[in-house]
C-alpha cells in the first residue's frame, strides 16, 4: 500500500481540534454544544453529514472521499473548505488520517465525535487510536452524548458530577500501581488485569477524582453528567 504523506506542522493552527468521524452520533445537539468559537473542525470523510446536519461547514475534510458525493464536493469548493484527499489504497483509515493532520498542525486538545458504533473493526480501532504512540503528546477523546473515553497518562483528573460513571480498563497487558482517589471503589497501588472487568462501573464521590497509572496503558469511560462546557478539562494529563 501507499505510505501517506506526512503533512507539516503549522505554528497558527488552533490548539482544540473536533473531529467529527463517520460512525454513530447519538446526540447532535450535545456535539453541538460542545464546539467552541476558534475551535478547528475537520471532517474525516462521511463525518462530512453530522456538519451538514449541524448547519456548520467544517474547516477541513480528510480521507478518500468515498463517502462524498459530486455534489458535496462542489458545495465544499464553494464555501472554500480545505479537502486534502488520500489514495483509496492507503494504510490508516480516514479518522487515523485526520487525527494525524491536526497533531501535525498543532492541536493539543482532539475531541473525536462518530468513532462509535456501526462496524465493529472500525470501531475497535478507532479505540485503540487513544494508545498510538504517535499521539501520546495530545488529549485524544472520544465523546457521545454523555459518554466519553480517554487515555490515563501520568496522573490524571478526571471532572464529572457526583454519581457519574467511571470505569477503568487495562489495554496493553496489566497496569500496575494504578491509584484513585474521589472514587466510590479505591485503589491504592492496585493492579488492573487485562482481560478484567475489576475496573468497570466506579463513581464519582464528587466533581472531581484523579487517577494514576505507575506502568501500563489505561483508559477512562466516564458516563453521565454533561460535555457541554466548551473548554472544560474532562481530563487533564499532569505528566
Amino acid at each position: 500500500m501507499s505510505r501517506s504523506p506526512t503533512p507539516q506542522p503549522s505554528a497558527t493552527a488552533p490548539q482544540r481540534t473536533v473531529i467529527f468521524a463517520n460512525g454513530t452520533v447519538s446526540d447532535l445537539e450535545a456535539a453541538r454544544a460542545v464546539l467552541a468559537p476558534g475551535d478547528s473542525l475537520v471532517a474525516a470523510d462521511g463525518g462530512l453529514r453530522y456538519f451538514q446536519a449541524l448547519g456548520q461547514p467544517p474547516h477541513m475534510v480528510v480521507g478518500d472521499l468515498d463517502s462524498i458525493t459530486a455534489a458535496d464536493e462542489a458545495s465544499l469548493a464553494e464555501a472554500g473548505v480545505r479537502v486534502e484527499r488520500f489514495p483509496a489504497r492507503k494504510d490508516e483509515t480516514d479518522l487515523e488520517l485526520a487525527v494525524r493532520l491536526a497533531v501535525a498542525e498543532g492541536a493539543q486538545d482532539i475531541l473525536i465525535f462518530g468513532a462509535l458504533g456501526g462496524r465493529w473493526d472500525q470501531t475497535l480501532a478507532n479505540l485503540l487510536l487513544l494508545a498510538h504512540p504517535d499521539f501520546r503528546s495530545v488529549r485524544v477523546r472520544l465523546l457521545d452524548g454523555t459518554q466519553q473515553i480517554y487515555l490515563v497518562q501520568g496522573q490524571t483528573t478526571i471532572e464529572g458530577r457526583a454519581g457519574d460513571t467511571v470505569s477503568l480498563i487495562a489495554l496493553n497487558g496489566d497496569a500496575l500501581g494504578v491509584t484513585t482517589a474521589g472514587l466510590d471503589y479505591p485503589l491504592a497501588r492496585g493492579t488492573l488485569r487485562f482481560g478484567s472487568t475489576l475496573g468497570i462501573s466506579n463513581a464519582l464521590l464528587g466533581t472531581r477524582a484523579t487517577v494514576s497509572v505507575e506502568s501500563g496503558l489505561v483508559v477512562c469511560v466516564v458516563i453521565g453528567g454533561s460535555i457541554d462546557r466548551p473548554r472544560g478539562a474532562f481530563c487533564s494529563p499532569k505528566g
